[in-house]
C-alpha cells in the first residue's frame, strides 16, 4: 500500500516542475513516470523513513525486469530513476524542512547506480550502404506510399531528424536548394522539449534524388502547411496525397511504413531514430576539424559536444579492430592548443571514448 502522504509530495513536486520550473509538459510526464518507482519501492514507509528500507533503492531498481520482462530494466532508465529521486528528496528537504529533517542529506547523495557487469553492445545504427539499397527498390510511378516512403529514409538519414520532428515538419520548413529544415515548434514540428532549430541536409546527392523527387509532388498538391510526411488516402486501389490532418500515433506509422521498404529491399529492419544514429556516425566519421564536430553536434540540437560524443562515438567492434591495426607506421604527431584544451576538460570515461574516436580519424 503507498504512503499517502509520500504520493502528495510527488504530486505536489510534480506541480512545482511544472509551474515553477517552468519545465515541458512532455519532461514533467517523464519525472512521473520516474517518480512513480520511487513510490512503489518506498511501499508504506514515509519518505523521511527510507534510510532503513530494503533492499536498498539502487539494489530494487537492479532487479526490476526490462522491456516485455526480458532481462533487467536498462541502466539508462535505472540511471534516470535514481537522479530523479536525488531531485525530489533535495525538493522536499527544502520544501519540508521540519517533516523531512530525519532524512539525512548525506543519505540523499549516496544514491547511485548499483555496481554492475559492463555489457558491451553493438552501436546499431543505419548505414549509408542501407539507405542506397532502401531507394533502390523499384517502385512504380502510381505508389505514392512507397515514392514517399522511399524519400522519408533518405531525409531521415540526411538530416538526423526525431521521427517526432520528421512527421510534423511541413513543407513550408523545407528549404532544398540551401539544404536546410526548420525545426521550428511554432510551424507545428514537435522536437524534443520544444527546442527551436535550423539544421542543415548532409550533400549526397544519391540521397537527395529521391528527397527532391516527393519534394516536388508535395509542393504541386498540397498547401505548404501540410506535413511534408504527406498522408495518402486509398481509394479503390488508387492513392492520392490528402490535405487531412494526421492522427497523434503519425510516428508509429512512419516506422510501420519503413517496414515495408526494408522488407521489399531484403533489409533487415531498423527503426527510424537509427537512421539519426547513421546520420551522426557518418558525420561524426567524416569531420575533419573540431569546427566539423561542433557541427554535427549543433545539427543533432545537443546542447553540447559532450552529449553527442557519449551517445554517437562509439564504432562498430569490426571497424575499431581495421582502425587500429592500420595505426601500425604512421609517423607520431602531437595535437593542437585546442584539442588538448578540449580533451583536458573531459572526464576519463569521455577521454577513453574520444581516444577510439581520434584512433579512427588516424587511419583515414
Amino acid at each position: 500500500m503507498i504512503e499517502r502522504q509520500n504520493y502528495l509530495k510527488i504530486k505536489e513536486h510534480l506541480k512545482y516542475l511544472d509551474e515553477v520550473l517552468q519545465l515541458n509538459p512532455a519532461s514533467v510526464e517523464r519525472y512521473r513516470f520516474y517518480l512513480r518507482h520511487l513510490l512503489l519501492w518506498a511501499n508504506d514507509h514515509n519518505f523521511r523513513n527510507v534510510q532503513a528500507i530494503r533492499p536498498t533503492l539502487s539494489a530494487y531498481l537492479a532487479a526490476l525486469p526490462g522491456k516485455e520482462g526480458k532481462g533487467t530494466l536498462a541502466g539508462a532508465s535505472q540511471k534516470k530513476i535514481i537522479d530523479s529521486s536525488k531531485r525530489f528528496f533535495r525538493w522536499a528537504k527544502s520544501a519540508y524542512p521540519r517533516e523531512m529533517n530525519s532524512l539525512p542529506v548525506a543519505w540523499i547523495d549516496t544514491l547511485r547506480l548499483s555496481r554492475q557487469p559492463q555489457v558491451s553492445a553493438e552501436n546499431v545504427f543505419v548505414t549509408l550502404e542501407e539507405v542506397q539499397t532502401l531507394i533502390s527498390v523499384p517502385v512504380p510511378e502510381n505508389n505514392l506510399a512507397l515514392l514517399r516512403d522511399q524519400a522519408a529514409a533518405a531525409m531521415l538519414f540526411l538530416s538526423g531528424m526525431r521521427a517526432s520532428a520528421f512527421t510534423t515538419l511541413p513543407i513550408s520548413g523545407v528549404d532544398l536548394e540551401n539544404l536546410t529544415l526548420r525545426q521550428w515548434p511554432e510551424l507545428g514540428v514537435h522536437t524534443k522539449n520544444s527546442k527551436k532549430a535550423t539544421t542543415f541536409l548532409l550533400n549526397i546527392p544519391e540521397l537527395l534524388d529521391p528527397v527532391h523527387r516527393w519534394d516536388a509532388i508535395v509542393r504541386l498538391a498540397l498547401p505548404a502547411s501540410t506535413p511534408w510526411y504527406a498522408p495518402i488516402a486509398h481509394t479503390w486501389g488508387d492513392q492520392c496525397l490528402s490535405p487531412d490532418e494526421p492522427g497523434k500515433t503519425r510516428s508509429h506509422a512512419l516506422q510501420k511504413r519503413l517496414e515495408i521498404l526494408f522488407s521489399l529491399a531484403n533489409v533487415e529492419f531498423k527503426s527510424p531514430h537509427k537512421f539519426r544514429h547513421g546520420h551522426a556516425v557518418y558525420g561524426l566519421l567524416h569531420a575533419q576539424t573540431m569546427a566539423d564536430y561542433k557541427a554535427v553536434s549543433m545539427n543533432l540540437m545537443h546542447d553540447s559536444i559532450e552529449i553527442t560524443d557519449s551517445t554517437y562515438a562509439p564504432m562498430l567492434s569490426s571497424d575499431v579492430q581495421e582502425r587500429i591495426a592500420g595505426l601500425s607506421g604512421l609517423a607520431t604527431s602531437t595535437p593542437s592548443d585546442e584539442l588538448e584544451s578540449f580533451l583536458n576538460k573531459l572526464d576519463r570515461e569521455s577521454q577513453k571514448r574520444a581516444l577510439v574516436f581520434i584512433a579512427g580519424r588516424l587511419t583515414e
